[in-house]
């Protein structure tokens, strides 16, 4: 079988700077990459997390590393740069991943207050010929 490297981007926001509050909404955002692309952890290759200066509580790629069969991705965070009147409370992150080649749609996941983002990528897959 034929594969070919694809970046899936995708964000979401919390209501806090909290555990609870980051944890369920990575969690969310990462079930939500992997039930719509059909995505294995295996074929991820890296994952890179950035979050909005005023997110502290615990690093994304923590609770990513939690998550069942992601112990062996790479995972970085980093701190999104602030641009003023930029989103706050946003986790982002940018995955890069081995897909079959006639697999022709991703769908790059933009939750919460972050559809803002991207409406014409929320929950919209992306064709590629």
């Amino acid at each position: 079988m034929e594969w070919q490297v694809r970046a899936i981007r995708g964000a979401t926001t919390v209501p806090d700077n909290s555990v609870e509050a980051i944890r369920e909404a990575v969690t969310e955002l990462l079930d939500e990459l992997e039930t719509r692309n059909q995505l294995h952890p295996e074929q991820i290759i890296s994952t890179t997390f950035s979050v909005t200066r005023d997110l502290d509580a615990i690093f994304p790629a923590a609770i990513a590393r939690e998550r069942q069969n992601w112990d062996n991705v790479p995972l970085l965070d980093v701190q999104q740069m602030h641009v003023e009147g930029s989103l706050e409370r946003c986790i982002r992150f940018l995955v890069h991943v081995n897909f079959p080649a006639h697999k022709t749609e991703i769908h790059h996941p933009y939750l919460r207050g972050a559809k803002n983002l991207r409406p014409d990528w929320s929950l919209t897959p992306v064709r590629f010929s």
